[in-house]
């Protein structure tokens, strides 16, 4: 699929002035704390003001990013500062959201299914904000996979459809589901199927995505 692994990529402000790739070496040095064994490839895409930085462990461009938290600064020759987003490119590394399973199904049995698609790094439950009263878990798994495919947007587990998310996961249709359509305009579906029924499949779906539902 020629999609990157274990790669981040730095998106620099178009409106900030171009940087030269020494100074941006030594960003990398100061603001990410890499060292030269913890990076294979660091790849310049100056028109589009992006940095890509392969590493050499997952486990390693993980760390990062958690503590990176999706952003930093760069302050320029000239003394202004702008923000540099942070994000992972490219497949490798994904936080999998997994809506829709009864906590009854036990942690090993996702971790199989899930590790259809290469390596599972480890599995958290998503917990309710603190906006809502009861700061428990909301059902959703949380599942880190170093990705070699895509996971479809939704599968079976234990019997159970469940619905799954992730960054730059390409949509597949609920009916069939295959990529390039949705379920209103699947080939497969029967035009007997109310359309009212898709539709309120979709609105659940997105409120699953979300983590939070409304009263109907």
């Amino acid at each position: 699929m020629g999609e990157r692994q274990n790669t981040i990529v730095c998106i620099f402000d178009m409106r900030s002035p171009r940087i030269t790739a020494f100074n941006i070496h030594e960003w990398i040095h100061a603001q990410l704390r890499l060292q030269e064994d913890d990076i294979r490839v660091i790849q310049i895409d100056g028109p589009r003001r992006r940095v890509y930085i392969k590493f050499v462990s997952a486990d390693r461009m993980q760390s990062i990013l958690q503590d990176i938290k999706g952003q930093q600064e760069y302050k320029h020759d000239n003394g202004e500062i702008s923000i540099v987003k942070v994000e992972l490119a490219g497949m490798g590394l994904r936080r999998v959201r997994v809506a829709g399973l009864p906590p009854e199904v036990k942690e090993p049995v996702l971790r199989d299914v899930m590790s259809k698609y290469d390596d599972v790094k480890d599995i958290q439950e998503e917990q309710w904000p603190n906006q809502y009263r009861y700061k428990v878990s909301n059902g959703i798994k949380i599942v880190g996979v170093i990705l070699k495919k895509h996971v479809p947007s939704h599968m079976f587990i234990a019997g159970h459809r469940v619905l799954t998310t992730y960054e730059g996961q390409p949509p597949t249709c609920y009916n069939c589901n295959e990529q390039g359509h949705h379920s209103v305009e699947c080939p497969y579906r029967r035009s007997s199927t109310p359309t009212y029924i898709s539709n309120r499949a979709d609105s659940w779906a997105n409120a699953a995505k979300h983590g939070t539902t409304r009263q109907q």
